[in-house]
């Protein structure tokens, strides 16, 4: 049926992506592992926090981490996948490959469930609940993580090299992309704003080569450097000093320019946002119930 107003046709096309990108969580639960396996949390928690104190900027990584793995076939651990286990492995994409990092964490992780629980506790689950948990340890935005995700048996290096957004993309396509996801402008613009460019680590080179690589490389509000807390990339964006094409877009006198500043002059509404933005993020098509499998070691299939 032919729309009448554009603004209507776009509300309709936004409708309908999110019914197409997002599944109901009816089966996703914060308790999901209460009776099955009750110390499930504890013990993924306990994993994460011994690695973060060792490397704290490993948080930004675990973020990102989930980032990049729910915006490639939904939130199903297919990031975890190395080589070995698939040649279309999505560690290989350009979007990736020297930008994402983490997984030996996830690994140890589930290794600690294991000995606890075998087979009950996804891989998924434990990097939701870890972007979650190093967000609380280094001060950032906290949430609650629902429960009850499934992993694939798939992995694929063609969508994550489409579906990922990229760091040459201009605001509308990094609306559109995100959109794609059922995600929304405030939704992009929080996400965005937890960025890892920060001045204090524009030096390092190492740091540039493994965070700054795409728009979804760099998952975090504070990094934390030698344990002081940097600058957030809001600010910077603001001073007009973003480092990529996809920061700069966000604040350059387009429709995110009052986002941005609203969140630079209010942090707790840029926190509140972030926390509902990484919620809706982890509904991105979860594989649950008869759906998926539970791995056994996240990098390989059963």
């Amino acid at each position: 049926m032919p729309c009448s107003r554009l603004g209507y046709c776009h509300q309709a096309l936004l409708s309908t992506l999110e019914s197409v990108s997002l599944m109901p969580d009816t089966q996703l639960s914060s308790t999901f592992y209460d009776q099955t396996c009750p110390n499930a949390l504890r013990a993924i928690r306990t994993s994460i926090r011994q690695s973060i104190s060792r490397e704290r900027r490993m948080a930004a990584s675990l973020i990102r981490l989930h980032f990049h793995d729910c915006f490639v076939q939904g939130c199903d651990a297919s990031i975890l996948l190395d080589k070995a286990a698939t040649p279309t492995s999505e560690r290989s994409a350009a979007s990736n490959v020297s930008s994402v990092r983490g997984f030996e964490l996830i690994d140890a992780a589930k290794s600690e469930v294991e000995k606890i629980c075998t087979r009950v506790v996804s891989c998924e689950d434990i990097l939701a609940v870890a972007a979650s948990d190093t967000s609380i340890y280094v001060g950032g935005p906290s949430w609650a993580v629902k429960l009850g995700r499934r992993d694939s048996t798939s992995a694929s290096r063609r969508l994550a090299e489409s579906d990922l957004p990229r760091f040459t993309y201009n605001l509308d396509q990094l609306i559109s992309n995100f959109a794609r996801k059922g995600l929304s402008v405030r939704d992009m613009v929080a996400l965005s704003g937890n960025k890892d460019h920060t001045p204090s680590a524009m030096h390092d080179a190492s740091h540039f080569a493994i965070g700054y690589m795409t728009m979804g490389a760099t998952l975090m509000l504070v990094l934390l450097v030698a344990d002081a807390v940097t600058a957030p990339l809001l600010r910077i964006m603001e001073m007009k000093k973003g480092l990529l094409q996809s920061d700069r877009v966000l604040f350059n006198g387009g429709s995110t320019d009052s986002i941005v500043s609203e969140y630079s002059k209010n942090p707790s509404v840029f926190q509140s946002d972030f926390a509902s933005a990484l919620i809706k993020m982890g509904d991105i098509k979860p594989l649950t119930g008869q759906h998926g499998v539970i791995r056994r070691i996240c990098s390989a299939l059963n």
